[in-house]
């Protein structure tokens, strides 16, 4: 017997569509739960099914080959139009069932039936989760009471699978927004630095792109991570010093050796506008008169969770050991106010030294100090 259409049936389907996957591939978790379903049920068959338009599919199944019979052949289609639990202890004997070619043709034939609704957050009946047996038979009032249980933990992971799904086309949303937001800015100033004739001006506008370009960078990087604003530094400042070699000289090499330290999005964010301002004043002061040379970026753990982060060339330095050279410009001493005021936001210590051989920059993040063992007072 074909069952009628649920009353709210467009919207029955359009709520069953919402839910990502439901036809396509094995879901391991599903699989437990129907498994489990028939073992304490104690019937050789158990199914996850969803009642689509003309058909109902098995997200999931125990006991049985197909993965989707026609609505002429689904006892599930009757059960989601119940308000509860559908029983059918013998279904040659019920007239929803007594026709079904699953009942009477199929070797050996399904005697018993057992369903409970699969109903989503929004109140529609999706499908069933239902155990089946070859003979006809009863649940005892604690095999129901598992069911029905069991039911509510497929619906919650389905329910867990939907919100991952939105939660995914959000983000892809957000990392859209984002992108094209820093692209039109980053047009912006370097329209702006082509136009203005002021060295000053350009200088100002290319380290306000080094900072957009390091927050792009950094947004990537959070968007493709899976630990939630946690960034691998050797990814992420590489990257970083990448977009630096574009402007670089063809005099000068640009070295990274980066180990793979884990930090947050705002010790990252800090750690990129250091080697940024550190890399672009190595490129514009230390190598006058197309002068070969190589500037090195470097970073090293301190175990747990410190780290030294070096930025080095071998360029004119100073004449005199130990003495950092006075700033030329404006910007440049802007630049390394903002290192030091960022490097003691992170707890860090920085130290700028200059010689003969180049200049250099080391930042030291200390590891914080663990918390002592408390003492036990030995027994009387």
């Amino acid at each position: 017997m074909l069952a009628q259409k649920p009353g709210n049936q467009t919207e029955r389907l359009a709520e069953l569509q919402a839910y990502p996957d439901l036809t396509h591939g094995a879901d391991p978790s599903l699989d437990r739960l129907v498994a489990l379903a028939a073992r304490h049920c104690e019937t050789p068959v158990a199914l996850i099914s969803l009642v689509e338009e003309d058909r109902q599919w098995f997200k999931a199944r125990y006991g049985f080959d197909g993965n989707q019979t026609p609505l002429d052949q689904s006892v599930c289609s009757h059960a989601i139009l119940e308000d509860g639990m559908t029983e059918i202890a013998d279904t040659l004997s019920d007239t929803r069932t007594a026709d079904n070619p699953l009942c009477i043709e199929m070797t050996p034939p399904l005697r018993f039936y057992a369903g409970v609704p699969l109903i989503s957050r929004n109140g529609f009946k999706l499908g069933t989760l239902c155990v089946l047996d070859f003979r006809p038979r009863t649940l005892t009032e604690l095999q129901r009471e598992t069911l029905e249980v069991l039911a509510e933990q497929v619906m919650r992971q389905m329910e867990l699978q939907r919100s991952l799904r939105n939660e995914t086309v959000l983000r892809h949303e957000i990392d859209h927004r984002v992108k094209n937001s820093l692209q039109t800015v980053m047009s912006f100033i370097r329209l702006y630095a082509s136009r203005t004739q002021h060295v000053e001006t350009r200088e100002a506008l290319a380290a306000i792109g080094r900072r957009v370009s390091a927050i792009a960078q950094l947004h990537s990087e959070l968007y493709q991570t899976e630990d939630y604003d946690q960034i691998r530094l050797d990814r992420y400042l590489t990257r970083v010093v990448g977009l630096l070699k574009g402007s670089t000289p063809p005099n000068v090499v640009i070295k990274t050796r980066i180990a793979p330290v884990t930090v947050d999005s705002r010790v990252a964010a800090t750690l990129a506008m250091i080697v940024s301002e550190c890399v672009a004043n190595a490129l514009k002061h230390a190598f006058p008169d197309d002068r070969a040379g190589t500037v090195e970026v470097t970073l090293e753990g301190v175990a747990p969770d410190g780290f030294v982060l070096t930025c080095r060339d071998d360029g004119i330095g100073s004449l005199t050991d130990g003495q950092v050279p006075a700033q030329t410009d404006g910007i440049t001493s802007i630049g390394k106010r903002l290192m030091e005021s960022a490097a003691e936001q992170i707890g860090g210590e920085m130290v700028l030294e200059s010689a003969q051989t180049g200049y250099s920059m080391t930042l030291v993040k200390r590891p914080m100090p663990q918390p002592k063992p408390e003492l036990q007072e030995d027994a009387p």
